[in-house]
């Protein structure tokens, strides 16, 4: 006759038996949420078409959910589990709303891919790890800096100390600087003067461009007259990107081009070809019809670090799970392990640099030393004290 158990014993070697099993019902499932803009005009038709080096080419959430997919089998061995929701907010305050509801809600990580005073309400609004794939902003690692914002694009600072070594290693020493109108222009060139002071390179000038309708201004976007003089190489700081785009082969001597044109220092390039890159860009092109560029990458890694917290504490609670996130190393497929800084949150990265045409190198640059990682020489190091909020 077979056995016949009853009820309640039943339920308990049922019970038993799961808890034996990978990927059992006492693992957590740890909920996501991404902050994203409303109506956002970087992704509008016209913005994608005319999109330069650097510029988002599609919606953040396709590389994300990547990364999720790209480490399914990985989860399931482990027990673990990610639930993604994406909220769209129209302003500061809305996302400082909606990050305080994603918390209520049980989110154990954001991920924001917002304007850095929209970031930085996030932050203020949640005391869940926010991980900033968007905003560039010095102030973000620095002043405005929190313990919980975790920042995957790279700064300004990262992006300008890798131009400078590059310059430092062709020994173009000689950089004619040409900004931009907007108040971001004027913030990235005083952080492009600043890696030009720091890599011991000379200021040879520095002017003004403005693109303009008005006949009386044409001259303010010439470039042949804008780059009269002597100088090693020309660096433009050109936040929209258009006039950047059209300014190489058209300076008055002929001299390279850098910075929003000509060689752009990005976290990323679909022109990458090493470590498993193009896998990670075919991947990308198959499941969106697109090619995969440095803003897709961030938010990639966003998924993979938190794949990898979610991995290494599948069963919580929320503080192991967010510990693990703050502590892991990532691979993002550019040849080393990445972590975040302790002392401002920042994902040690190498950058690629790139005209769109190809990648023409790395930075850290061979030969730029450290005394504990190169990485770090790359952006704020620990000595400067910059993130007061985090004390390390």
């Amino acid at each position: 006759m077979p056995l016949r158990l009853s009820p309640p014993l039943a339920a308990a070697l049922l019970a038993l038996a799961a808890g034996a099993m990978p990927g059992s019902a006492v693992a957590a499932s740890f909920k996501v949420t991404l902050l994203v803009p409303a109506d956002d005009a970087r992704l509008e038709r016209g913005a994608l078409e005319r999109a330069a080096l650097g510029h988002p080419t599609g919606p953040a959430l396709d590389a994300l959910k990547l990364a999720l997919a790209d480490a399914k089998l990985e989860m399931d061995a482990a027990g673990a589990a990610l639930q993604l929701d994406t909220v769209a907010v129209a302003d500061a305050a809305a996302a400082k709303a909606a990050a305080t509801k994603a918390e209520a809600g049980g989110a154990a990580a954001l991920v924001t891919d917002l304007p850095a005073a929209w970031t930085l309400a996030v932050a203020d609004g949640t005391k869940a790890p926010v991980l900033n794939v968007g905003a560039a902003s010095d102030t973000l690692r620095a002043a405005d800096c929190r313990r919980n914002l975790f920042h995957l694009a790279p700064s300004e600072r990262m992006r300008a100390d890798a131009l400078a070594q590059w310059l430092t290693a062709r020994k173009w020493s000689q950089v004619l600087l040409l900004t931009g109108p907007t108040p971001a222009d004027a913030e990235r060139a005083a952080t492009a003067q600043g890696a030009i002071k720091r890599y011991g390179l000379k200021l040879a000038g520095s002017k003004p461009f403005k693109l303009s309708g008005d006949p009386r201004e044409r001259d303010l976007a010439n470039p042949l007259l804008l780059t009269q003089g002597q100088y090693d190489v020309v660096w433009v700081v050109d936040s929209e990107g258009e006039f950047a785009q059209m300014l190489p082969f058209r300076t008055a001597l002929p001299r390279p081009v850098v910075g929003d044109g000509g060689l752009v220092a990005l976290a990323w390039s679909s022109r990458y070809e090493r470590y498993g890159a193009p896998q990670v860009t075919r991947r990308l092109a198959k499941a969106n019809g697109r090619r995969m560029e440095s803003h897709d990458w961030t938010a990639w890694m966003a998924g993979k670090a938190l794949v990898a917290a979610a991995v290494k504490a599948p069963k919580g609670p929320a503080a192991a799970f967010q510990k693990a996130l703050a502590d892991g190393e990532v691979d993002g497929s550019k040849g080393v392990g990445m972590s975040f800084r302790p002392w401002d949150g920042q994902l040690r990265q190498p950058l690629l640099l790139t005209d769109g045409q190809g990648v023409v190198g790395t930075a850290p640059i061979d030969g730029i030393l450290h005394p504990k990682n190169a990485l770090d020489t790359l952006g704020a190091d620990q000595p400067e004290k910059l993130c007061k909020a985090r004390g390390s």
